[in-house]
């Protein structure tokens, strides 16, 4: 059990280099190194793995369907997570809980996907489903970016649906 979490630490330590780069600029390195250690765990890895190198990965790419469906692993993976718990609610992990903070963010990504990609009802939907979670969300500057972040999605969208 103990090598097992230590591996966890790893690969979340290895994901954060990765984001760092990102962060920093390089996203080919960041799509780079993100890619080698999808490639390691995989569809079978950890929830909380999975869905935050999903969720970064996407930000790494160049195409608006590549991102998109970057985006939907880290929302399936999260959902996957998030659903045991909902099914047994006193059951809820450390893991569960981080990736039950993301969940608006993920929403609101998919929104903008889908945005670009312009296909505006289901960018409706994501967008409806962000505001849906943000009540996980604490009053602290993560929980009010993200709340800011959804209301600036509000208004591009409304933007998009009158041709400005």
């Amino acid at each position: 059990m103990e090598q097992r979490e230590v591996l966890g630490d790893a690969v979340m330590t290895r994901i954060g280099q990765a984001v760092m780069l990102l962060h920093a600029g390089d996203r080919e390195e960041a799509r780079n190194r993100l890619g080698v250690i999808w490639s390691e765990i995989g569809e079978r890895g950890a929830a909380l793995h999975r869905c935050t190198l999903a969720h970064y990965m996407a930000d790494t790419q160049d195409d608006p369907g590549d991102e998109l469906a970057w985006d939907l692993r880290a929302l399936t993976a999260a959902e996957g997570l998030t659903g045991a718990v909902d099914a047994d609610p006193g059951g809820e992990s450390g893991d569960a809980s981080a990736v039950r903070v993301l969940v608006p963010s993920l929403h609101l990504n998919l929104a903008a996907d889908y945005l670009k990609l312009q296909r505006f009802e289901a960018a409706r939907i994501h967008l409806d489903r962000a505001w849906d979670a943000v009540g996980v969300l604490e009053d602290d500057g993560y929980g009010g970016g993200i709340r800011a972040a959804i209301g600036r999605m509000e208004q591009r969208m409304r933007g998009s649906a009158t041709g400005e």
